[in-house]
């Protein structure tokens, strides 16, 4: 990772005029980088990246600097994408197991979850799941509207065949529901007052939701415990759901295998997801998986994208 140096006026160099134009374009940088990465640290190691690039480069014929640092900023992405994926790092030791823990070197976990919201959570748990140049390919088409004819040298690729990147990419970000959209829009509307209810610590409003013989189950790696964990009736699973307030702050909802459910991501890495069966409006069961591999076989995708 890159060692930032950090100021309160942004990059210093004996080019005023130069450090004041990359100054105008930072936030957009920033925006890309992030949903490149989906880390606020490392989009700022990128963006600072993008910087020094710049201040090592002769533009003076550069006539769209701005499309000239999205370029840069992109391909020290997909460069750090490649190099995440190659040392195949696992999100559960990669990240804290309680999004209220930070680590170290991070930016604040509070500007962090608000960029997070505004994004979409469970939109940056989805392209985690893509491949570097799918990534690319959809964040700066479909979010940024950057024609494929200038994506395709960043992957090395053919406009047609980047096309398809970000046409494979937005197949799965979107997902097939398996319900009417009628349903899913009830499903929703459930999903998001326990979240709600969670989050606001409500424990009257969360019992509402649940059905009095309300079941939970929970794997081995959610707290973690020798045995996978089952929790029956309304109060002993809201009284359970109270006691993970905190994380709930790193939780949205998601499309996990054609349905509503949560995706719970601190810092943008999937971390356990939760899956609901409802019944005439109640909740009747949740299912927390956390186990990498159960993980990994759930198919995810973003709400409202």
């Amino acid at each position: 990772m890159i060692h930032r140096v950090r100021s309160t006026g942004g990059p210093v160099d004996g080019n005023a005029g130069l450090t004041e134009r990359f100054e105008e374009h930072r936030s957009h940088l920033r925006a890309v980088s992030y949903r490149m990465l989906g880390s606020l640290a490392e989009a700022e190691d990128a963006v600072q990246e993008a910087w020094l690039r710049l201040d090592r480069s002769d533009v003076g014929e550069v006539e769209n600097l701005g499309g000239w640092l999205t370029t840069v900023v992109s391909r020290i992405c997909l460069n750090m994408l490649r190099s995440r994926e190659s040392r195949r790092e696992d999100p559960m030791e990669a990240y804290p197991a309680d999004p209220a823990v930070d680590r170290v070197d991070t930016v604040d976990p509070e500007q962090e979850a608000l960029l997070a919201d505004s994004v979409g959570l469970a939109l940056l748990v989805v392209l985690d799941r893509l491949a570097p140049a799918e990534r690319l390919a959809f964040v700066l088409h479909d979010l940024f509207a950057v024609p494929f004819d200038e994506i395709a040298p960043m992957v090395e690729k053919s406009p047609a065949a980047t096309r398809q990147l970000a046409s494979r990419a937005r197949r799965r970000v979107k997902g097939a529901p398996l319900v009417p959209e009628a349903d899913l829009t009830r499903q929703r509307l459930v999903v998001d007052a326990f979240l709600a209810a969670t989050r606001g610590g409500n424990f009257d409003a969360l019992v509402t939701l649940l059905h009095p013989d309300v079941v939970l189950r929970a794997d081995k790696a959610v707290v973690p415990t020798a045995a996978p964990i089952l929790l029956r009736g309304a109060d002993t699973v809201a009284t359970s759901a109270m006691a993970a307030m905190q994380r709930a702050r790193a939780t949205a909802p998601a499309l996990v295998d054609g349905v509503v459910g949560l995706a719970m991501a601190p810092l943008g890495r999937l971390f356990l997801v939760l899956g609901f069966t409802i019944e005439d409006g109640l909740i009747t069961e949740i299912d927390i998986v956390a186990e990498p591999e159960r993980l990994g076989a759930l198919e995810l995708a973003a709400l409202d994208v």
